[in-house]
């Protein structure tokens, strides 16, 4: 949701901000300066999954179509959640830092 009007105008795409709000004009892309550590974001997260996808390879030994059936929607969701929520934590911390 927009920091400034509340309306559902952030994102433009599942992982892309809206360049400006369209509801109240508040320009959402000169807010998102600090792109740099999305990508870092991103690898924790493989990391994550990855060891998850060897402990559950591990511990149940499901066939390797059951293996991509699960992991390929949950690492696509996962990666999808993480993107939304840093960059709309990122959105609303530049705004409330611009406010006098």
């Amino acid at each position: 949701m927009c920091p400034r009007c509340g309306e559902r105008t952030l994102f433009a795409a599942p992982a892309a901000l809206a360049e400006e709000c369209r509801s109240c004009g508040l320009d959402i892309l000169a807010l998102e300066r600090g792109g740099r550590f999305v990508g870092v974001l991103t690898m924790v997260l493989a990391l994550v999954l990855i060891l998850a996808a060897l402990g559950f390879d591990a511990w149940l030994r499901p066939p390797l179509w059951l293996s991509f059936l699960l992991w390929a929607p949950v690492t696509v969701g996962s990666v999808l959640f993480a993107l939304r929520f840093y960059k709309t934590m990122w959105v609303y911390h530049q705004y409330e830092e611009r406010q006098p």
